[in-house]
């Protein structure tokens, strides 16, 4: 499979499943030591687990899906951005590194195929807690946990109100109170990482502003699992669906809502 050629998007979900196992064994193996913890140029904390899981998921993409593109982190952090195209990966090997540090299990594992601009298909995997979701374009999305493989669809807003999810790491109080400002909301919770796309795409969250700073990477495969499952991604300032491939990879001011 190459960048020319459109994959059976369904096989190449299933065939990205081990991969992406094998990456949270890998980040699961340095989570049980005592790991350093070092500083990127932008400040933000990394550990040998996120540039060893980004290695396996680099190479298994070389050999599943030759001739794509792939974007990832640590890579990109390195300084090697590749050429995207109108289809192209978009990888975070450990996203929530802030949760990986403090051992409370909310880090993810996260893929997303990206065609045209639009999360196509996705995978986020949270080892510590072994959650896997998945989803693909106008074919559903599913979680698997240790009770097997089901379903899942966003749910329409309860009439008591919204529950919203926020950062656990990245909160801005202010911001999101003026955001929910009029809105009906029944309860907030907060999660790290890119879980709580994926707890609004499963029904058990309704609402995730981030009126913060976020890179492509981030949210993607969770983007690409809420969409499957009924939801959407917007830009707070018009509206519009969430984009991906924009120079810089950075994202602006979003929300994540379901039904």
């Amino acid at each position: 499979m190459n960048a020319a050629t459109t994959p059976d998007l369904s096989a190449l979900l299933e065939s990205l499943v081990p991969l992406i196992r094998d990456a949270g064994q890998v980040i699961m193996d340095i989570y049980a030591t005592d790991f350093d913890v070092t500083k990127k140029g932008d400040d933000s904390p990394v550990t040998q687990a996120d540039g060893r899981a980004e290695a396996v998921i680099l190479a298994g993409l070389a050999r599943l899906a030759p001739g794509i593109p792939v974007v990832a982190e640590e890579a990109v952090s390195a300084g090697n951005i590749p050429d995207v195209s109108d289809r192209f990966f978009l990888v975070d090997p450990l996203d929530g590194t802030k949760e990986f540090i403090s051992r409370n299990g909310e880090f993810t594992v996260n893929i997303a195929l990206i065609e045209q601009g639009r999360p196509v298909l996705g995978l986020v995997y949270a080892p510590a807690i072994g959650r896997l979701f998945g989803g693909v374009a106008g074919q559903g999305a599913w979680l698997e946990d240790a009770q097997g493989r089901r379903a899942i669809r966003c749910r329409a807003v309860p009439a008591e109100g919204l529950t919203v999810v926020a950062s656990r790491s990245h909160g801005d109080e202010t911001a999101l109170d003026a955001f929910l400002g009029g809105r009906k909301v029944a309860s907030r919770t907060n999660a790290g990482s890119s879980l709580k796309l994926c707890l609004v795409a499963a029904g058990e969250a309704d609402l995730y502003p981030r009126l913060g700073r976020t890179m492509e990477w981030d949210i993607a495969a969770g983007d690409a699992v809420l969409r499957a499952a009924g939801g959407r991604v917007t830009v707070v300032a018009d509206g519009a669906d969430l984009r991906y491939g924009k120079p810089g990879f950075d994202n602006p001011h979003f929300a994540a809502a379901g039904l």
